[in-house]
C-alpha cells in the first residue's frame, strides 16, 4: 500500500461524507490508496450513515469503516486505524491524517506524496490548509516556549515584533519549508517514523497530540515541513466545536496543554510555560480594560489558565480525563 488515509468520526457523519467525495478524486492521482475511517463513539447513527453512503456509492474497495463503542480521542480513533495497517502484510509507506471536516483540493495526496518521495530524510509534512474561499489558515508552527505563551496570551502589537522569533504561529508563506510542527488536520507521516517514535500518545485524549508526535520525530532525527502545493479546505473546529468564535476552551485542551510541557520539557519549563501564558493574559486583561479595546479571548481564559496550570494541578504527569460529555 502506498498510502492510507485515516479519518476520526465524532458526530459529523455529513462532514466525513463530503470529505470522502473530495478524496474519491484524488485515488486516481495516487495509486495503491486505502481510506479507513473510525466511528468513534459517538453514540448516534454515524456509522450507519456512513457505510451507507460507502455502500451506495461504490467506495467499498477503497474504504472501510471501523466502529468503536466509546469515543477514544482524535489520538486513540486513529491509532486503532493505523496499529493493524502497520502490522499487515503490506504496510503503508505513508499515513496521512485527516481531519473529517476537510475537503481535498485536487492534487492534494499527489503533491504530499511527491514531496516525501524526493525527500527521504523528511519523516512528516502538512498542507496547506484553507478556508472555503480559498484564504489561508496558519497551519506549520513552531514550538511552544515561555516566551512565546507569554506572546499569545498578551496579543500586543509591540510584544508580537519584539518576539517575532518565537511567535508559535507565523505568518502563513507560499513555499515550501521546515517547520516545527503542522496541524494534525492534514499531516503525512512516513512509515518508519511511527516504527521508531511510536503511534499517538493517547494520554493526550484530543489537541497536543500533533505537537507532541513532531516534537518526538524530531528528537529521532526526522523533520518535519510545510507543503503548500497540498491544498485543503479546513472547516475549523466542525469535528471539535471549537472553531473561531470565543467560547470556553473545553478542559481537555488545557489538561493536553500541561501534558505536553511535563512530559517533553519537564517541571520546570512547563511552570516558565504557564507563567508565561498567565503574564501575558494579565497585561492583554490590562489593555482591554484602560483602553476599552474589544477582549476576544475565549471566556474565563485567565482563570481557566490558572486553574490548570502546574501551579494548580502540580507537576505530576497525568492522562488527560476523557470528557462525560463533548
Amino acid at each position: 500500500m502506498k498510502l492510507l488515509v485515516a479519518i476520526v468520526n465524532f458526530r459529523v457523519p455529513d462532514l466525513v461524507i463530503d470529505c470522502l467525495r473530495s478524496v474519491e478524486d484524488e485515488l486516481s492521482r495516487v495509486p495503491e490508496t486505502c481510506v479507513a475511517i473510525c466511528e468513534n463513539g459517538s453514540g448516534d447513527d454515524s456509522a450507519q450513515r456512513i457505510q451507507q453512503a460507502i455502500n451506495e456509492n461504490g467506495w467499498s474497495s477503497w474504504c472501510t469503516l471501523t466502529t468503536l463503542d466509546v469515543n477514544q480521542g482524535f489520538t486513540g480513533g486513529n491509532n486503532v486505524l493505523i496499529a493493524p495497517a502497520l502490522q499487515s502484510c503490506s504496510p503503508p509507506e505513508y499515513v496521512l491524517l485527516l481531519n473529517p471536516d476537510t475537503i481535498v483540493r485536487p492534487n492534494a495526496f499527489a503533491s504530499l506524496i511527491d514531496f516525501m518521495d524526493h525527500h527521504r530524510d523528511v519523516g512528516i509534512a502538512g498542507s496547506r490548509l484553507e478556508n472555503p474561499d480559498g484564504t489561508p489558515q496558519r497551519s506549520a508552527f513552531r514550538f511552544q516556549s515561555p516566551l512565546g505563551e507569554f506572546e499569545a496570551g498578551a496579543r500586543i502589537g509591540p510584544i508580537t515584533r519584539m518576539l517575532k522569533n518565537w511567535v508559535v504561529a507565523p505568518p502563513v508563506v507560499d513555499h515550501e519549508m521546515p517547520t516545527d510542527w503542522v496541524s494534525g488536520a492534514s499531516m503525512i507521516v512516513r512509515r518508519e517514523v511511527f516504527e521508531q517514535t511510536g503511534l499517538l500518545d493517547e494520554g493526550f485524549f484530543t489537541y497536543y497530540d500533533d505537537i507532541d508526535f513532531c516534537f518526538n520525530a524530531r528528537k529521532q532525527g526526522w523533520s518535519t515541513w510545510y507543503v503548500p502545493a497540498s491544498r485543503v479546505v479546513h472547516l475549523v473546529g466542525q469535528s471539535t466545536g471549537i472553531n473561531a468564535t470565543p467560547r470556553r476552551l473545553p478542559p481537555y485542551l488545557l489538561q493536553a496543554r500541561r501534558r505536553y510541557f511535563l512530559k517533553n520539557y519537564g517541571p520546570f519549563y512547563a511552570a516558565m510555560a504557564d507563567a508565561g501564558v498567565i503574564a501575558g493574559l494579565v497585561l492583554s486583561r490590562l489593555r482591554a480594560l484602560l483602553t476599552g479595546h474589544n477582549d476576544n479571548s475565549p471566556p474565563h481564559l485567565l482563570a481557566d489558565s490558572i486553574r490548570y496550570s502546574v501551579f494548580f494541578m502540580g507537576f505530576r504527569m497525568i492522562n488527560v480525563k476523557l470528557p462525560n460529555r463533548i
